[in-house]
């Protein structure tokens, strides 16, 4: 009887350092999830501006910029050397730009003088 305790307690011991082995995994697994998906940032343009939803992210990744043309010309949105197509008035493109690293950059419309008349700025990564 006694061995059969002993048996029983230790076969409990291995199912709770098993239980708690997978938890830690599943957690890991989730925080990883997390951290790889992309951050979605809504864009607003027209004559002559940019208004964006979010003008900064806390770490390097993946960011959709959802551009939407709210004027009465064509636009398009570029930053960190990725570029949306013409964007006709009243429609939406998306964007999907990685960045590796922390910095600062710079987000422009590349329409004639688009950008001299006020559609740029400043996106940044911390």
């Amino acid at each position: 009887m006694r061995t059969l305790t002993i048996s029983s307690l230790s076969a409990l011991a291995a199912v709770a350092v098993a239980s708690l082995t997978l938890v830690s995994v599943s957690s890991a697994r989730s925080d990883r999830q997390a951290s790889s998906t992309a951050t979605t940032i809504q864009v607003k343009g027209g004559e002559f501006f940019f208004r964006l939803s979010k003008k900064s992210i806390a770490r390097p990744g993946k960011v959709t910029f959802v551009v939407k043309n709210a004027g009465h010309v064509v636009h398009d949105f570029k930053i960190n050397s990725r570029k949306t197509s013409l964007i006709q008035p009243g429609r939406t493109a998306r964007l999907v730009v990685t960045f590796k690293k922390k910095g600062s950059y710079r987000y422009l419309c590349t329409v004639d003088s688009h950008a001299s008349l006020g559609m740029k700025g400043t996106f940044t990564v911390r």
